[in-house]
């Protein structure tokens, strides 16, 4: 909680401001009864109308006032709250980005978005609620015991003797209460992940026909949460009740000791009067606190899982190296391991996703990859752009460790298509540019390199002004994947990575793409991802993957003469009629 106070400090003018007129505000509700009492015990037995009317006056006076203060002291803790989560969540969002890919692995990505929102929310209604409630509920206790004391010390005592049991009360719920609420959020980041799982692939689960096994599997872990928030709720709702017991006891006897002092002639009747009001007063004022305790349980958790994340240690910080190197990309006896827990022993080659990785390019040259799925072919891009640091080994770009390198200037070397791109709900030239601010006449070229121009003007009446839905649902498949190649050639990269990127295109438009990314971007040095032959077989190297190994490497001509499995591959998407169809690709420029 502690780092939620510091985003509360820059505050505390406007709160300091806020607590002096929250202050006097609860102050003027706390003299109601006060004047009650004299007007009841004082003024009226004077029979004196116009001392009546005074004290009455007074009364509003005091109503207005407490009324439009707390008003305005309420609106300022609204304020407050709203800059402060405001802060942190910008802050907690700013960490989450610069952490490394092996510590969202960790957190979890539902995890992290539960504690964007869920704990976030929960420190907003803490921070509103103490500026409020925190005020005003122990002004109203201890003032209310204070002036009930001036006027009956007896009766006062007889109210406080309740007090104790309250408290321990209280004491006893909050401490029950805080792990429940933990293990509340702990669930709530199983369902959001349930719930991001199954609108992500809600068109897959609906063409398995397996909605059924879907609700099944939300309703366990809602029930999960359900059961926490049961718990946590009849911890905190038995508090209450027994809470009312003991303090409606505590009235009763007020009222009996009163009236019976009443009747002895040691007190008045409009001091027993007001006794119940300043009773009632204190009454909702220990309900107040223990909602406070409540809520602060609740953001106490939240507090402590945010403050995990800003604790957690940069990973893949700049560094100083010696390595240096001939070639644009080299990857040097690069080893891998996604959840690396001890030493490493490269004599153990089944626990790593990648073994002992060579790979040698010059600038403008293209490495083609392919591979079964889990093979590495994308750990080894993730590498390159240091979403994750290598287990041993080193990889070098432009002739330094990539670790040498800021990750800013890094991966602006770089442009990218991935499997699983996104396409954002914005323009086609927004979409394009992705707000790097990139020339006019680069997104021209990039589009058409890529072939979507002529769909973006020509079917468009917009053009690159055409608003795309979100994930671009509202064009083809191979016009995203040409949006998205146009995006990674914009900036003019020198390094291009695809990713399976054309796996929506055909064979003829794929091959066009390839010939016009060459011909323009002849100093872009290219690694291509991709389960086609076709795809890569005009590289000046292609490296076969397999378990995060090594099968084969070298041009397509020496890999269809070395290569028991290439050649296998190469036959079975090209046909028996090989070389035909090679120079069928050939021919087409």
């Amino acid at each position: 909680m502690r780092r939620v106070f510091k985003y509360v400090g820059i505050y505390k003018v406007r709160m300091i401001i806020g607590l002096i007129i929250k202050i006097i505000g609860t102050l003027m509700d706390l003299a109601i009864p006060y004047i009650l009492s004299y007007i009841i015990d004082d003024v009226i037995p004077t029979q004196e109308l116009n001392r009546v009317i005074l004290y009455g006056i007074i009364m509003l006076v005091c109503c207005a006032i407490g009324f439009s203060f707390n008003v305005i002291a309420n609106r300022m803790a609204s304020y407050v709250a709203m800059k402060v989560t405001t802060s942190l969540r910008h802050d907690l969002f700013e960490k989450i980005e610069s952490l490394s890919n092996k510590q969202l692995d960790d957190v979890t990505m539902p995890s992290l978005i539960s504690r964007m929102t869920t704990d976030t929310y929960n420190i907003h209604h803490m921070v509103g609620m103490m500026q409020r409630i925190g005020v005003r509920a122990p002004i109203l206790l201890i003032g209310g015991i204070i002036v009930t004391f001036t006027m009956d010390p007896i009766l006062t005592l007889v109210l406080l003797s309740t007090l104790p049991f309250v408290v321990l009360l209280t004491i006893i719920v909050s401490k029950i209460s805080l792990p429940l609420f933990t293990k509340v959020q702990e669930a709530l980041d199983k369902l959001v992940r349930v719930i991001r799982e199954n609108i992500t692939g809600i068109r897959v689960i609906k063409a398995l026909s397996k909605e059924a096994y879907e609700k099944d599997r939300f309703s366990k872990v809602n029930k999960e949460v359900i059961n926490y928030e049961l718990k946590s709720g009849y911890t905190m709702a038995s508090m209450s009740p027994i809470m009312n017991l003991i303090l409606n006891m505590g009235l009763v006897a007020v009222i009996v000791f009163g009236a019976y002092r009443i009747s002895s002639g040691d007190t008045l009747i409009g001091k027993v009067i007001s006794f119940t009001s300043y009773f009632t007063i204190i009454l909702n004022a220990m309900l107040s606190i223990t909602r406070i305790f409540v809520i602060y349980s609740r953001s106490n958790a939240s507090a402590i899982r945010i403050d995990y994340i800003f604790k957690l240690n940069p990973e893949l910080e700049r560094e100083e190296c010696d390595d240096s190197s001939d070639y644009y990309i080299e990857f040097r006896d690069v080893y891998f391991e996604y959840n690396k827990k001890e030493e490493l022993n490269t004599s153990d080659v089944n626990r790593y996703n990648l073994n002992n990785i060579n790979i040698q390019l010059k600038k403008g040259q293209s490495l083609g990859i392919i591979g079964p799925t889990g093979a590495g072919k994308t750990t080894i891009i993730n590498l390159l752009l240091r979403l994750y640091d290598v287990s041993k080994g080193s990889i070098l770009v432009d002739g330094k460790n990539i670790k040498e390198y800021d990750k800013k200037d890094l991966r602006e070397k770089f442009g990218l298509v991935l499997q699983n791109d996104t396409i954002f709900n914005d323009t086609i030239k927004n979409n394009i540019d992705f707000y790097r601010g990139v020339d006019n006449d680069d997104i021209i070229k990039a589009s058409k390199v890529s072939l979507a121009y002529d769909f973006i003007v020509n079917n468009r009446e917009e053009g690159f002004d055409f608003v795309l839905a979100p994930k671009g649902n509202n064009i083809s498949g191979g016009q995203k994947q040409r949006l998205l190649l146009a995006r990674a050639l914009a900036n003019n990269p020198s390094i291009l990575i695809l990713d399976d990127s054309s796996s929506a295109l055909d064979y003829k438009t794929d091959s066009i793409i390839r010939h016009q990314i060459k011909e323009n971007y002849p100093d872009t040095t290219n690694i291509i991802i991709s389960q086609r032959i076709s795809s890569i077989m005009n590289c000046d190297y292609i490296m076969m993957l397999d378990s995060g190994m090594v099968t084969g490497y070298g041009s397509h001509e020496y890999l269809l003469k070395t290569n028991a499995e290439y050649q296998q591959i190469y036959n079975a998407q090209m046909g028996v009629n090989k070389h035909n169809v090679n120079m069928e690709v050939q021919d087409e420029f």
